[in-house]
């Protein structure tokens, strides 16, 4: 770590190219950012604004199945109540009723025990289509029954409701009922005389064609859409298991999300939002609203208590998003790898020159004064730097020759003042030795004088002449050294 901190640290080029590279990225990145943010919102909306208009689409078009086969059913009851009485007519009535609609599976007219005279049983007129057995024939012929039973229907739903209610009504399929193995749901009427209500016309829709519609309503690949009757079981979904046999919360088991359960208790509670939970592992959105049928004139507007929703797997609405947001963050980082090599042997060409310089900085400071630095071919700052560095060399090279030839200069004058100060010390002590040798020569005369004079005070007169003789030689002695020695320190020395 070390090593490589001193590395970043000693090498300029790659300095400077991380710093590009780091603030191109910083750049790149808060720009990415807000466009992925901004993108991953209008994708939010977009989902919203689909998963919405597919549960609408849904509920108009479960709406306008039903309203067909409320309007048919309409359009038959009148003549039903009218005769009432007429078994073929009842029989005729019950099939034109299955064939003038096609979404109509079948259809049954229950009459009270002892309605028909002479029957103190239920009496069901009955009529549905084949199916495949009337396909191979090439058509699709209407089967027709009518029966005496002494079972009471009221055991079953879609007779037993509205005969409670008096009133016209959707009713769900149950698993004990007899429309089990064909997944019907029944649309009731009662069938009023003197007496009251005295019957019931049952039509039934099969689930299949509800299942068609709402199936196909798919926003994305992966999406599907289910509806909940209002004890919470499935209407419709794309798991024909759960059809029936199962409601929202028996299917409830210890890996069931708790946010599913809560949307699912919002839905049977009529209300429209959405809400994210997880579906077998699959981070999923659920949209969902009631089912509210449209009103129109004649028409028995009781609220059936379905719900309408469209599971919408948040994979299909930002999987495309992530894929490229995680191929644009590859492109992002190939491209600033990229761009740092491409930035390092530039930055590592264009400041070739300093490198050189610097060598030649360091041979200068070593003492290498006459190291050559050579012409720039560059018009740019570090070519001018070189040029500068180069008239800097050249000067400092001239100037320190002028200070070499200077020292010399001084070095020879020096030595030319080191030999006349030696051959002044050289002069001083011959004159100190001539000093000391005219005193030596002046020593004996003047002891000489000084004994004659000392005679003087005790000679006689024959002595006196001899002793003034001998003071007046040796002072022509001295006097003679002190000439010469005035006369050699009057002389100018020689160089």
């Amino acid at each position: 770590m070390l090593r490589l901190t001193r590395f970043f640290t000693k090498t300029l080029s790659l300095r400077i190219s991380l710093t590009i590279v780091l603030a191109i990225a910083v750049l790149l990145t808060a720009a990415l950012f807000v466009m992925f943010r901004f993108s991953r919102k209008a994708l939010k909306e977009e989902a919203f604004a689909k998963g919405s208009e597919t549960v609408e689409a849904v509920v108009q078009n479960v709406d306008n199945i039903l309203l067909s086969v409320e309007q048919t059913s309409g359009n038959f009851y009148w003549d039903i109540l009218m005769h009432m009485t007429d078994s073929d007519r009842l029989s005729n009535d019950v099939r034109r009723l299955v064939e003038s609609n096609p979404q109509i599976d079948g259809a049954a007219i229950a009459f009270e025990p002892g309605y028909f005279p002479g029957h103190g049983q239920y009496k069901m007129f009955y009529a549905h289509h084949a199916g495949m057995a009337g396909a191979r024939e090439g058509e699709s012929p209407i089967i027709m029954s009518a029966t005496f039973s002494n079972r009471p229907y009221t055991e079953q739903r879609w007779y037993a409701e509205p005969l409670r209610k008096g009133t016209p009504c959707w009713v769900n399929p149950l698993k004990n009922d007899d429309t089990e193995e064909n997944a019907l749901i029944t649309f009731s009427l009662p069938l009023y005389s003197a007496k009251g209500v005295v019957g019931i016309l049952g039509v039934d829709v099969a689930l299949a064609t509800l299942t068609d519609i709402v199936l196909a309503a798919k926003p994305s690949p992966n999406s599907y859409a289910l509806m909940l009757g209002s004890d919470g079981s499935f209407i419709v979904h794309p798991d024909t298991d759960k059809l029936m046999h199962h409601t929202i919360f028996t299917l409830k088991h210890k890996d069931t999300d708790p946010e599913f359960i809560e949307t699912a208790r919002a839905m049977m509670a009529g209300r429209t939002g959405s809400h994210r939970f997880n579906n077998d592992g699959t981070d999923c959105l659920l949209f969902y609203k009631p089912f509210h049928r449209d009103s129109v004139p004649g028409r028995a507007m009781i609220e059936l208590g379905w719900s309408i929703g469209v599971v919408y797997p948040v994979n299909d609405i930002f999987g495309d998003y992530n894929r490229l947001l995680v191929i644009v963050i590859a492109i992002v980082v190939v491209s600033l790898l990229l761009l740092l090599v491409l930035c390092r042997a530039f930055t590592h060409r264009l400041l070739l020159p300093l490198r050189m310089l610097t060598n030649s900085v360091q041979r200068i400071a070593e003492g290498d004064y006459d190291s050559t630095i050579p012409d720039s071919c560059q018009q740019d700052e570090v070519g001018r730097l070189q040029d500068h560095f180069q008239q800097m060399q050249q000067s400092l090279s001239q100037r320190v020759g002028e200070l070499q030839q200077l020292t010399d200069e001084l070095r020879r004058h020096g030595r030319q003042l080191e030999e006349t100060y030696e051959r002044a010390k050289e002069g001083d002590r011959m004159k100190t030795d001539f000093l000391h040798n005219m005193t030596n020569q002046m020593l004996a005369p003047v002891n000489a004088i000084a004994e004659s004079v000392e005679r003087l005070g005790d000679c006689s007169e024959e002595t006196a002449p001899h002793d003034c003789d001998m003071i007046q030689k040796q002072g022509k002695i001295i006097t003679v050294l002190l000439n010469d020695l005035l006369t050699l320190s009057l002389e100018k020395p020689k160089e």
